[in-house]
């Protein structure tokens, strides 16, 4: 459809061109590597990037390339995701949240303060010269967008966010699908930090307060010890202490103040602030799944370099009807499909806290465990995010 669509344009005149590469060698990485080998990307300047389900409006280069024009040391314009589908069930909404809040929070004060912010990987236009200043796409790990980020912004180039230019694309919408995202999202990362951390360090050039602000606040903090934090914390210290009577833990610090860092990421979401409560029992869950592909990432283990396409229910409905031949499936492939083991280990470990401070505790946090034991159950049965019919 892409090919017959750049056609039409070619027959028009419009110097425009399908090309694809017959490998998937270096992934992403590999495939933004050799589209910058071809003669004609001598004659440009910038580089848009789109993945295959995103939706740019027909104006986006007349919004975004003045900038690259007129701030020659500006090296990346990041545009705003939307999403089509955020109805589409409470999985879409939750991650509808966690995205608002980054691009609304995070990206919008890294560019207005002229401070590091990652490139998002699509939805943005590079400059070239700065992709080659910065060594060009490598494929050493499974976040290629944000290596480059790092090692474009250690060389000086400055990046820029635009809140009002929004490109429409579709979120992931079964939990399989979602799990494989966030895996590479938290393990790619990790995986990065522990292959840039030395060189970051011990770089002449770089300023002392952007190797501190590269190395512990974006990767180190955010990236690595904010999952650690939430899945220790929150589902093995706080269960743990209740079977401790001699370990207190204040409600400040389990409640109030955790409470109110959850209301503030509603703040580019404001239509979904009433599913704040289930939303921060749902994140609790997917911070061990975060947790282990970060340590994955930080000691290169197994799946380390895994890129699984992340699946859009779009995708698994056109394949389902290619393959309606194959409509019968095992009893095994369904349940390894859906039944998530730990989830449900968490499940009965946090039970029996809840028990046991049901019963003797005193600060009644029972109420929370039972709550958080409900959310690991129904993910551990595979109930979340749209279920696609498997006949």
């Amino acid at each position: 459809m892409i090919e017959k669509e750049c056609l039409r344009w070619a027959s028009k005149g419009v110097n425009i061109r399908y090309q694809i590469r017959e490998s998937r060698g270096g992934y992403k990485a590999g495939a933004l590597k050799e589209g910058l080998k071809h003669d004609y990307v001598k004659q440009c300047d910038y580089v848009v990037i789109f993945d295959a389900d995103f939706r740019p409006e027909p104006d986006f280069l007349r919004r975004s390339v003045p900038f690259l024009i007129h701030n020659p040391d500006i090296a990346l314009v990041q545009a705003r995701w939307r999403f089509v589908n955020s109805n589409e069930c409470l999985l879409t909404r939750m991650q509808e949240m966690s995205l608002d809040y980054h691009f609304s929070v995070e990206q919008e004060v890294g560019s207005a303060t002229h401070a590091f912010f990652g490139f998002n990987g699509t939805g943005g236009i590079w400059r070239i010269a700065a992709i080659n200043e910065a060594g060009g796409w490598n494929d050493r790990t499974t976040v290629e967008d944000m290596d480059l980020a790092v090692r474009a912004g250690l060389k000086g180039w400055k990046f820029l966010y635009l809140g009002d230019l929004q490109v429409y694309s579709e979120l992931p919408s079964t939990f399989k699908a979602f799990r494989f995202q966030q895996h590479r999202w938290s393990c790619g990362p990790a995986n990065l930090f522990r292959k840039m951390m030395m060189g970051i360090a011990t770089n002449k050039k770089v300023t002392l307060y952007k190797k501190f602000y590269v190395i512990y606040s974006f990767f180190f903090v955010r990236k690595i010890i904010a999952h650690f934090f939430t899945f220790f914390f929150y589902c093995v210290v706080l269960p743990l202490s209740i079977l401790v009577p001699e370990v207190y833990v204040p409600k400040w610090g389990a409640i109030y103040l955790p409470c109110i860092i959850t209301a503030l990421n509603s703040v580019g979401t404001p239509r979904s602030f009433h599913l704040l409560f289930y939303w921060v029992l749902f994140e609790n869950v997917m911070s061990f799944h975060r947790t282990k592909a970060a340590l994955i990432g930080l000691f290169e283990a197994k799946r380390v370099n895994e890129w699984v396409v992340t699946e859009k229910l779009g995708d698994k409905l056109n394949n389902k009807g290619k393959k309606s031949g194959l409509s019968k499936i095992s009893l095994r492939k369904l349940l390894g499909d859906r039944v998530q083991v730990h989830e449900l280990g968490f499940a009965v470990f946090l039970f029996v806290c809840g028990c046991y401070d049901f019963l003797y505790g005193k600060n009644n946090y029972f109420i929370y465990l039972f709550l958080q034991v409900i959310t690991f159950t129904i993910v551990g049965f595979g109930y979340v995010g749209t279920i696609v019919p498997t006949s």
